[in-house]
């Protein structure tokens, strides 16, 4: 397992390596001058020229990607912005934990009323709770989160005015974008959990379980729902992952002081440094999320334990022979 863990540590290396010379060439086809947007629409070219030797942006492209790649190895230094003068990382990390906590929050709300949903739904099948879940998540997955955001403003913020709009000085300006971004993927997370359960239901294990007289309870929860939860894992994986990058357009919205915020800001004013911390950033939450996806499997399945052990066994042999 510990072997796994590192091999699956490793091959993050060229992911991000690939994703950061992506990012600089993405940036480097956008229109706009970077200079002429510090220096001012009529600063001498003089003034131009020395702004893009101060910003290193009159070397090669791949130059300017394999010093940035170093700065980061060697110094932990994702640049300067800018737009504002700070630091890249310290002013990532202000606004890290804030995007984490609406895409953590969201993704608990989603795990638990998506799971839960889907149980009910797959084991009252063709019920009038089937048809309800089902009806709701087809309305989840067709509208988009900007949609939703701008909907629950209109009627809780502007309408009944139970709560606000915008800021984070409470935990009441948090409500309405962990239900935006929890509303979709629920959607999503329930239809999974039912076809899985479902699926599981039909087993010849589940019927020598109910056979032995065990409760329906215990038949449901220990049987069905553990050998279901593979699918499950992954999709609630794969949505934090995006919840982490996504929040970006309901931190725009609800004008939360995310890493999303950010992001559209620097793209706006073409702080490129600012733009590729914060995709860097995402990229290694994402991948991160993947490995503890993986390692789940092997916490929730005996299966895939067994797996670890047979080829640990087998190389022993092998190494004793």
């Amino acid at each position: 397992m510990t072997k796994f863990i590192v091999k699956r540590v490793l091959t993050m290396i060229p992911v991000l390596l690939g994703v950061s010379l992506l990012v600089f060439v993405i940036l480097s086809l956008a229109p706009g001058d970077p200079a002429v947007i510090i220096a001012g629409d009529y600063a001498e070219e003089a003034i131009l020229e020395e702004t893009r030797e101060n910003l290193g942006l009159n070397q090669p492209l791949l130059v300017q990607w394999f010093n940035y790649v170093k700065d980061i190895v060697t110094k932990g230094d994702f640049g300067i912005s800018w737009k504002t003068g700070k630091s890249v990382t310290e002013s990532i990390f202000e606004r890290f934990p804030t995007t984490v906590l609406v895409a953590f929050l969201g993704a608990f709300f989603t795990a638990v009323l998506g799971i839960g949903t889907g149980i009910v739904s797959a084991v009252r099948q063709y019920s009038i709770w089937d048809n309800l879940a089902t009806m709701i998540g087809m309305i989840g997955v067709s509208m988009p989160n900007f949609f939703t955001g701008l909907l629950l403003v209109f009627v809780f913020a502007q309408r009944l005015k139970i709560l606000p709009a915008s800021g984070n000085s409470g935990w009441e300006y948090y409500v309405l974008p962990i239900i935006t971004i929890a509303f979709s993927a629920c959607a999503g997370q329930m239809r999974m959990t039912r076809s899985s359960m479902l699926e599981v239901m039909r087993q010849d294990y589940i019927r020598t379980a109910r056979a032995k007289g065990q409760s329906e309870r215990k038949v449901v929860m220990h049987h069905q729902l553990k050998n279901a939860m593979i699918p499950i894992i992954t999709v609630i994986g794969q949505q934090f992952g995006i919840l982490l990058g996504g929040s970006m357009i309901v931190e725009q919205i609800f004008s939360l002081p995310g890493v999303g915020k950010l992001m559209m800001d620097s793209i706006n004013y073409r702080d490129y440094p600012m733009v590729r911390g914060s995709l860097l950033l995402l990229a290694f939450g994402f991948c991160t999320v993947n490995l503890l996806v993986d390692i789940a499997y092997a916490v929730v399945d005996p299966r895939i334990r067994s797996q670890f052990a047979k080829t640990k066994k087998r190389k022993a042999k092998e190494e004793a022979a």
